[in-house]
Order: structure tokens, then C-alpha cells, then sequence
């Protein structure tokens, strides 16, 4: 075996430490320990070190390599825990942050919400950039106001899914909403979030008009939307049907929406309706006159009847019927209609044919 020498062994050597270094880091725990190299206590004289745990609200532990969260349960005034950009593969240790309200978990390793449930007055979760296929567990967190959940690293050809419990649960309280980049095709089982103000669902699947203006008419509330890079926003009129849908959108893909712009839309959307119930109307009456040329009656329009009793005539007086057979038989509705019909053409073409008076 060649042995290194000179500058190969002094390289060998700061290469042989740097992998140990990088080995080690791998496995970073969350403890107290941990706590205490990374906050900066400016008075470690004056109180001992539990105590200052017990005060501080914020704590941002962002890319140290953890792997696991540990014990923290002094930290129980915490309210924002920033641990994004870490290796943390599962959520856990957190039932004793009653009180916070930021949870900061991108860019980890997560692949299932879990372990929330005490978390009471959650409002912000950030979940982006991990490996989570469904949302769920967050059926007993009824005030979250914002969820990001964005850049799931999925498998191929899946997309991210929704647990209906949660969705139910966020129904009231959920208003931003950050779903792109998770090969999502249709936004259907989200219309029960009826305070949704922000969507944000760039990079996806949708392709379908129909299926997003039924959400719109759900959302009453929504005033931001992105769909930059969907499908969808290559179809004809794609802007100018959503501005039409959605009555309090205020800006789509991240342009503004003017009243003047949404008026001029409304307008061309009601003299559209107009004139395609103006063409329905008068193919339905053509409909309807066609149908009465080859209909035919129930009873004759002279009323013939034949009687031994009359030797020269079969052709009867109004006198001379039987009062029972005198009653015409019962007209149906749709007898009903094309004569009315009938009528009203007969009337325009007699109005037509009288002498127009002349000014003297």
C-alpha cells in the first residue's frame, strides 16, 4: 500500500475530519443543551438559566441539523418555534406549547402531520419543502389562519391529498392557503374553507374552468389568487371568466383587478345571457309552430255524425246532437300552448296587414 506523504497527507487528513464533522452533525438532538449554545443571554448572572427558558416566547433553532425534537418543556411561554431547514423526520415533544401560535417546520423531512392536536392556539403552520402526502391531523385545530404546505416531495405521478376531517375542521377559521407545486388537479373538496382570502396553488394540474367556477362561487371571501403555471391559464378568456365568477377577487397571478375592468366584463356577460335567452326563445316558438302543422286533433273541426233517422243529410244542426256529445273533448298542455302560440302569431300578422295612417 502506497503510503501519502507531504501535502497528499495533510489534504487526506482535513478531508478524513471534515467527513467525521459531517457525520456527527447528522445526528443533532433538540435539548436544553442545544438551547443554551444557541440563545444569547444577556444576563447569565442575574438569573439562572431555567428561569430565562421559562420567559422567552420566540425561539429560532433554523438550520442546525436537528434531527429530533427533545425535551423543551421549560419553554412553556413559547409562542414562535422556528426549526425550518433542519432533518426532522417527525413531529413530537410539542404538547407543552400550549401557547403558540407560529410553527416554522420547512424544509425538513416530515412526511406525516402528527402530534398537534395540544397546540390550541396555532394560527400560522409552515410544512413547505418536506414529504407529506396527505394533510391531515389537524382536525382539533380550530383557529389556524394560515397553512403552507407547498413543494411536497412527492412520488412520481401523485399528487397531495386532503383528510375531509381537517378540511372541516379549518372551514371557519382557514383564510391563506399555499397549496402549489404538488401536482394538484382539481380544487373541489376545498370549497368547504369559506374563509379563504389567499390562495396560492402555482405549478399544478388544474385544467378544468368549470370545476374552479364552482369553488369561486363558494369562496365569497376570496381576494388573492395565483395560478401561475397550471394549464388552465392557457384557455380562451381564462382572466376575464374567473374576474366574472369571482365578485371580491382583487388581484389574480399576482396582477390587480380594476372595477373598471370587472364592469366592462359584467356587462359583456349580461348582453351575452340576453342574447342567447332571446335565440332559445324564438327557436323554441319555431319549435312549437312545427310541431302544431303536424299535429293532429282530437276532435274535427266540423262535427260530422251519422244518424239512421236522417234519410237525405248525414250532416246534423246544433240542435239535433245529443247534448253529451256537444262538449269538445278536452284540450292537453300542449295543445294549450301551440295554440296560444298560434294566437299571438295570428294577431302580429293581422296588426301588419291594417292601412298605415299617413300625416297630412
Amino acid at each position: 500500500m502506497k503510503l501519502l506523504t507531504g501535502t497528499h497527507a495533510i489534504r487526506f487528513e482535513i478531508l478524513k475530519r471534515y467527513s467525521s464533522l459531517a457525520y456527527y452533525r447528522i445526528m443533532v438532538r433538540l435539548t436544553m443543551h442545544l438551547i443554551a449554545k444557541s440563545i444569547s443571554h444577556k444576563n447569565p448572572k442575574e438569573e439562572y438559566f431555567a428561569q430565562y427558558l421559562q420567559r422567552i416566547t420566540h425561539l429560532n433553532l433554523s438550520d442546525k441539523n436537528i434531527d429530533t425534537i427533545g425535551d423543551l418543556s421549560l419553554c412553556r411561554n413559547l409562542r414562535v418555534l422556528y426549526l425550518y431547514d433542519n432533518q426532522i423526520s417527525q413531529i413530537q415533544n410539542l404538547d407543552f406549547a400550549t401557547n403558540l401560535t407560529h410553527l416554522y417546520l420547512q424544509n425538513n423531512c416530515i412526511s406525516c402531520i402528527e402530534n398537534l392536536s395540544s397546540l390550541k392556539h396555532l394560527e400560522k403552520l409552515y410544512l413547505g419543502g418536506n414529504c407529506i402526502a396527505v394533510v391531515e391531523g389537524l382536525d382539533k385545530l380550530e383557529g389556524i389562519r394560515e397553512l403552507h404546505i407547498e413543494s411536497q416531495h412527492l412520488p412520481l405521478g401523485e399528487k397531495l391529498l386532503f383528510d375531509p376531517r381537517s378540511l372541516t375542521s379549518l372551514a371557519k377559521s382557514l383564510s391563506v392557503l399555499n397549496i402549489s407545486n404538488n401536482n394538484i388537479d382539481e380544487l373541489g373538496e376545498l370549497a368547504v374553507l369559506e374563509n379563504i382570502s389567499h390562495l396560492t396553488a402555482v405549478d399544478n394540474q388544474l385544467q378544468y374552468m368549470k370545476d374552479l367556477e364552482v369553488v369561486l362561487n363558494k369562496w365569497t371571501k376570496l381576494c388573492h389568487m395565483d395560478l401561475t403555471g397550471n394549464p388552465l391559464c392557457h384557455k380562451p378568456k381564462y382572466r376575464d371568466r374567473i374576474i366574472v365568477e369571482s365578485q371580491t377577487l382583487e388581484s389574480l397571478d399576482g396582477k390587480e383587478i380594476k372595477e373598471m375592468e370587472r364592469q366592462f366584463l359584467m356587462n359583456w356577460k349580461a348582453s351575452k345571457g340576453a342574447r342567447k335567452k332571446n335565440k332559445e326563445r324564438m327557436t323554441n316558438e319555431h319549435a312549437a309552430y312545427l310541431g302544431f302543422c303536424e299535429f293532429e286533433t282530437h276532435y274535427p273541426i266540423l262535427p260530422f255524425y251519422y244518424s239512421p233517422s236522417v234519410k237525405e243529410s248525414n250532416s246534423l244542426s246544433l240542435s239535433e246532437i245529443p247534448k253529451e256529445r256537444r262538449k269538445p273533448l278536452p284540450r292537453t298542455h300542449k295543445e294549450k300552448e301551440v295554440v296560444g302560440i298560434l294566437s299571438n302569431l295570428a294577431l302580429k300578422d293581422s296588426r301588419s296587414s291594417l292601412p298605415k295612417k299617413r300625416c297630412i
